[in-house]
Order: C-alpha cells, then structure tokens, then sequence
C-alpha cells in the first residue's frame, strides 16, 4: 500500500498522528508550521499533477492555515497545537463555500466559522481546507458536479466512500493527522472502514451535530451528528477530551472491576458479507478474548429490524428534504434513481414489489415495501417501532445469567471499498451501521484486517442485480482495507474508547 511504502523510503519525517505531532509541538522538537509545511507537501504529493490524484481536499486555505501556525508559534496554544485538520464541507469555514456538491451553491460562502471549527481553533488545531462530498451528502460515496470525483487514498478505481470519504482519504493518505466529519447512516463508518482509519461518532448528547449543515431538517427525532478520523484510536480519545472539554477516559468509570461484556455477531442483512468482513469480525472477537472481555454472540436480527426502520425513517418524507435542497440542478444519476424510488406513492409500492419479485430483484422489492413516504400517522407508527426496538434490546441480548452486552462489535458494511458508480445499488450494505444511528448509541471503527486473494470471489449465483453487484465488487478487492464496528450499548464514549483500544494495531496503517 502506498502509505507502506512512504514510511519504508523514510519519507515519514514528522509524526502523522495527533498525539505525535502536539507532543514534537510541546517538546520544541518541532513547530506548528513544520507540521503545516509537511501538511502542504502532502497535499501537493496527493493532488497535484500528474501523480496527484486524490481530490479529497477541495477548498484548501493554505494562506490563512499558515497565518494561524504562525501565530500558534507566537505564543498561542491549546492542547492540540502542531494538528493540521481537515473538515467535511458541511462545516461552515470562514471565507469558504457549503456547496454540498450543487452547482447552484457554488457562492453560498460560510459569512463565519462554525461551533465545529471555533472548538478546534480553541484547542490548538489548524483547519486546512473543507473536503469533497458526494451531492447533497446522499450516497456512499464521494463525486458531484461541482468538485468531482475522490479517489481511495490506495486504489483509483475504487471510492472512499462517504458521505465524509473526503476527509477519511486524507487521514489514510497522510494529508491530516485529524479530520471531522457527520454520519447520520453510516458516512464517517463506511468511509473509515473503506479507506483504513479509525473513527468515532459520539453521541448527540456529548457532540451533536455541532452546527453542521442539515440536509434533512424535517427529522427531528434523527440528527447527524459530528465524529472525527485520526489513524490510532489514543488520536480519538485525546481530541474527544479537548473538543469536548471534559476527560472522555479510556475506561469505563464502574465501582466494580468487573471485564466489559462485549456480544458480537458477524451478519450483514439481506446483503451477505464478503468473506474478509466475516473473518475480520471473528479476529476482532478472538483478540478481545485474549484481553480478558466476556465476549458472547448475541443474535443479529434485531439489528436488521432496526436497520429496516432507520431507512423507512429517512424515506418518509419521500426524498422532499433532499429534491428541495437541488431545487433546480440536476441530480447525479445514482442520486435521481435513489429520489424516484423514495418519492413512489405508497399506494403503488405493493404492485411494484410484486413485479420486482418476480424479476428476481428481491431486495429492491423488500426496499419498496419498506421505505417510502408516510402519512403523519405512519411516521408515528415507525417512532412507535423504534421505541419498541430500544425495550426489547436488553431482553433479546441479555445471556442467561441476565447480564446485557456493554458493548457490541460487528461489521461496519458488508463489502470492501466500493468501485466507482456502484454506491446507489449498494445502499443496503450499509446496513450494519443503522442500529447506532437508530438509537444514538456512540459507535466506531477500527481497522483490522486486509481482504487476500482467496476472499475476493465465493459468492452464490443470483438473479438478483445487488447481490450480482456485490459479487463484482468482492472481485479484485485483494489488499483492501476491512474494519470492524463497535457500538457503546451502555451509551458511554468510555466504554467505546475501551473496547476500540483492544483492538487498536491490528491493522497497521
């Protein structure tokens, strides 16, 4: 892999994590505008031509990043001075665009620095630029009229994922020690599974969305919410303790010295997983019960209800939020499928799923009876379902001497990085990722493995166009990064932060 390779030639002259580059700032063995100067030889390593080919950093702000190094040189500070950060468009950057890839966008500029960027600023850290996006944050991946397309940081003919796969293929590229970016179904898991980075989604009630842009402001009761990328998970529990202003901790604050209870389960939903999603999973339990942690199966299939629900939950308007939000510009052609279906009438969707059926598309079929607009009454209905999935959470998990899991591990998506053009047709992979956005459980993702040769084919014959798509996708992906998800079930960043340090370096990146 490329970043292999660049600390093989010793390239690697400063240190490419958070906790690296502030403890070199601290120690004088470095300044903050070493650590931009090294900032901008990457960027220019990785985007400019003709090697150059990234496009994940697409509103850089070399000139006032270096203004603020120096003043952090000067005689300012804060826990993370010498971090060079990127953010995910949505943020508001002072004298920057949120165009959330819509040509029409293209001079709605940011009049100030959002919560997001003032919080960083206050702990030392210099935002270098906003990154790529798909269109209007929809899909997993990350292309849009406006930008254009990013690159996986390893394999051009492959996406980083998304919504916030620019930011994660800068931190895999080594363009950032430390990027922030939203997930509201899975965009910062997805992207830090695809491209071989950790990253952590706190929950609303420690981060929130902090002010980013909301492309779905109808759902109330489902908020994105704001997370960070860094490359070892010690990176991530340094920044929640500066962003946040108060110690996140790596363990958990029990009275009792009980091990964590951590249940696992290594299914996908209707996608199946790619076998070095499975394997990835089972080395990750395997490595936890080395540490110590009661480690359980616990059944899958109530996280594939939730999953079910979340999506019918950002369905039910039926796509308004996000067509409103194009208003005149066209959408991309993975996006406009995407809206058709989401917008279809309730009243057709049984039809269309029976003939769907019978064409051998079953998943589109299920989706369609699934999704799709809701009355004000059926919203309820659906609100009425999730609060009936978080009571029957603890019963269904709890093992036989009553005790419920702290914490879960499992896949992020089904299958490797995505290849270019596929994200619209592969949204169900993602379903792994709903459960925590369905209960606002802190959740993260560590990466563990890389797919072999003899795990790139296998998968059974079908009719299904999907599941024909996934089996394309497994081809070729030997050497792809493969991460695993952990979900903090007791709601605590601690818990997380614990679990996701067994398993930090498996992987090394």
């Amino acid at each position: 892999m490329i970043l292999e390779r660049e600390a093989a030639a010793g390239h690697e002259q400063f240190p490419s994590t958070v906790v690296g580059a502030m403890t070199a700032v601290r120690a004088g063995r470095a300044s903050v505008v070493d650590f931009w100067q090294r900032h901008l030889e990457r960027f220019r390593a990785t985007h400019a031509p003709p090697d150059g080919r990234l496009n994940a950093l697409v509103q850089p702000r070399h000139e006032a990043a270096m203004g603020e190094a120096a003043a952090l040189d000067a005689g300012g500070g804060g826990p993370l001075a010498g971090v060079m950060a990127s953010v995910k468009e949505c943020f508001a950057v002072d004298g920057l665009a949120t165009t959330l890839g819509i040509p029409s966008r293209i001079d709605c500029r940011d009049a100030g620095s959002g919560e997001m960027v003032r919080r960083l600023s206050r702990a030392g850290v210099v935002v270098v630029g906003k990154t790529n996006v798909p269109q209007a944050m929809f899909q997993f991946d990350c292309e849009n009229p406006v930008w254009g397309r990013t690159l996986h940081p390893d394999r051009p003919d492959r996406g980083p994922g998304g919504s916030s796969g620019g930011d994660a293929a800068l931190v895999a590229a080594r363009v950032v020690p430390l990027a922030v970016g939203t997930d509201l179904a899975g965009s910062m898991r997805q992207p830090a599974h695809a491209c071989g980075v950790t990253s952590i989604v706190p929950s609303s009630s420690s981060l929130g969305p902090c002010g980013a842009f909301d492309t779905m402001p109808h759902l109330t009761c489902l908020r994105p919410r704001a997370g960070f990328f860094a490359r070892t998970v010690e990176d991530l529990a340094v920044v929640l303790d500066a962003i946040l202003d108060r110690p996140v901790g790596w363990q958990r604050p029990d009275v009792e010295t009980r091990p964590l209870r951590v249940g696992w389960w290594d299914e996908t939903g209707p996608i199946s997983p790619s076998p070095a999603v499975r394997r990835g999973v089972r080395e990750a339990v395997a490595r936890l019960t080395l540490a110590g942690l009661e480690v359980a199966a616990v059944s899958p299939t109530l996280a594939e209800e939730a999953a079910w629900l979340h999506l019918a939950i950002l369905s039910s308007d039926g796509g308004r939020s996000i067509r409103d939000l194009l208003d005149a510009d066209r959408p991309m052609p993975g996006i406009a499928r995407s809206l058709a279906i989401a917008g279809l009438p309730r009243l057709f969707r049984p039809g269309l799923a029976a003939f769907a059926n019978l064409a051998g598309r079953q998943l589109e079929a299920r989706a369609l009876l699934e999704t799709g607009p809701r009355s004000r009454r059926g919203f309820e209905v659906l609100m009425a379902r999730r609060e009936e999935i978080r009571g029957r959470l603890a019963a269904e998990w709890r093992d036989a001497a009553g005790r419920v899991p702290d914490a879960i591990v499992c896949p992020v998506f089904a299958l490797p990085a995505l290849r270019h053009g596929t994200a619209s047709s592969l949204l169900l992979a993602g379903v792994p990722c709903c459960l925590a956005s369905l209960l606002d459980f802190p959740a993260g993702v560590v990466p563990v493995t890389l797919v072999r040769a003899d795990e790139c084919r296998g998968r059974d014959d079908s009719r299904d166009p999907v599941l024909r798509e996934a089996a394309r996708t497994d081809e070729g992906s030997e050497g792809l990064p493969i991460g695993v998800q952990v979900i903090a079930v007791d709601g605590r960043e601690a818990t997380l932060l614990t679990v996701m340090r067994h398993l930090d370096g498996c992987l090394s990146t």
